[in-house]
């Protein structure tokens, strides 16, 4: 059974040290929201969280692997500058060392890379999920629990698919009055799976929405 789930929650990195560093919050106003068994949820979290009951609380540590995995040196790549350009013209208030964009590489399947350098010709990227090497504290609440529409799970799935389902969350919330999904913005990389960039990752270039 496919559950409608949101949740207020504190997520706080890990470093080697045992040192915390919080790193995103969703207010119980605000809350994460997501459907169970849709791949929506990083699995292990999902695990976590899908047998609690509203209004439970939960205080849990992911591992590495059960969250975006160890960092991976092969995943720093450099792209010809040239691929970044429009009209020629290389925009260096979208492209700066420190700026996080979208990418999307030859079959399609889009993720988000940060600038480290900019050379004359080479643009050097970290295509890593800034969680990558790092435990994953969660603390927090259970706002709602229930199972999933049909609407809720058909929206789910043209959202994933690349279609808008006017939302922006691929949630049904009418009647009752929470927002949008913040999974698929400010909350993005508490849950989203990033999977394997693969090979052929090179050959990724930016896209303009």
């Amino acid at each position: 059974m496919n559950k409608y789930i949101t949740v207020a929650y504190v997520l706080e990195s890990v470093d080697d040290a045992g040192h915390r560093h919080v790193e995103e919050e969703a207010t119980e106003e605000h809350p994460y929201q997501f459907i169970s068994g849709m791949g929506v949820a990083l699995e292990a979290f999902e695990k976590k969280i899908e047998p609690l009951a509203e209004g439970e609380s939960f205080d849990f540590t992911l591992s590495v692997d059960e969250g975006y995995g160890p960092y991976d040196l092969e995943h720093v790549v450099e792209l010809d500058k040239k691929m970044f350009c429009v009209d020629g013209r290389f925009n260096t208030e979208t492209f700066f060392p420190g700026a996080i964009i979208p990418l999307v590489n030859a079959d399609g399947m889009r993720f988000i890379g940060h600038i480290l350098e900019i050379s004359d010709e080479k643009v050097k990227i970290d295509l890593n999920d800034t969680l990558a090497g790092k435990q994953l504290h969660f603390t927090g609440k259970v706002i709602t629990s229930r199972p999933a529409t049909e609407k809720e799970i058909e929206n789910l799935v043209n959202l994933l698919s690349g279609e808008d389902c006017g939302c922006g969350c691929g949630c049904d919330h009418e009647g009752e009055g929470e927002g949008c999904c913040h999974g698929h913005g400010e909350h993005k990389h508490c849950h989203h799976e990033h999977g394997d960039h693969g090979e052929g990752h090179c050959h990724c270039h930016h896209h303009h929405e």
